[in-house]
C-alpha cells in the first residue's frame, strides 16, 4: 500500500480524527475542571473524553458504515472496542487509584527524608463519564465523516 492508499482509507481517517479531536478536547475540559490551562493534556492519558474509546468507537462505526454491518471485521471491531472501553474505565482506572494510594504511602513513610523516587502516574484510567464522552465523540466523528464522505 502506498501513501495515496492511506489517504483514502476512510476508516483510518476516522480513527485518527477521533483521536486528535479527543486529545485536543482534553485541554479545555481540564481547564473547566481545574481553571488552569494545561497544554500537556494533549499528550496525556486519562481525562475527558477518553481518546482510546473515541478512536475505537469511531473506527468500529466507520467499518460498519463503509464496509457493512454484516462484515466479519465489524464484529471483531465491536469486540475489541468493548475490551478497550472496559479496560479504560476498569483496569486502568483501578491502576490509577493504586498509584495514588502508593504515592500517599511514600509521602507518609518518607517525610523528612530526601528520596529521588519518581511518583507513579495516577491519571492512567478514565471515569465512566469520560468513557461515555469518548463513545459519543467517536460516534459523532464517524457519522459526520460518513455524511460528508460517503
Amino acid at each position: 500500500m502506498n501513501l495515496a492508499g492511506l489517504l483514502v482509507n476512510k476508516v483510518l481517517i476516522a480513527v485518527l480524527a477521533a483521536w486528535l479531536l479527543a486529545q485536543a478536547l482534553k485541554i479545555p475540559s481540564e481547564y473547566l475542571r481545574s481553571r488552569r490551562w494545561m497544554w500537556a493534556m494533549f499528550f496525556a492519558a486519562g481525562g475527558m473524553p477518553s481518546s482510546h474509546t473515541a478512536l475505537m468507537v469511531s473506527g468500529t462505526l466507520a467499518v460498519g458504515l463503509y464496509e457493512g454491518f454484516d462484515n466479519p471485521i465489524f464484529g471483531i471491531a465491536v469486540a475489541i472496542t468493548m475490551i478497550i472501553a472496559h479496560d479504560a474505565a476498569g483496569v486502568r482506572r483501578q491502576a490509577g487509584k493504586h498509584a495514588e494510594r502508593i504515592n500517599v504511602l511514600f509521602e507518609e513513610l518518607l517525610q523528612g527524608h530526601v528520596l529521588s523516587e519518581e511518583e507513579l502516574k495516577e491519571v492512567i484510567g478514565h471515569t465512566p463519564l469520560e468513557v461515555v464522552g469518548g463513545i459519543i465523540l467517536g460516534l459523532l466523528v464517524a457519522i459526520v465523516q460518513w455524511l460528508i464522505w460517503k
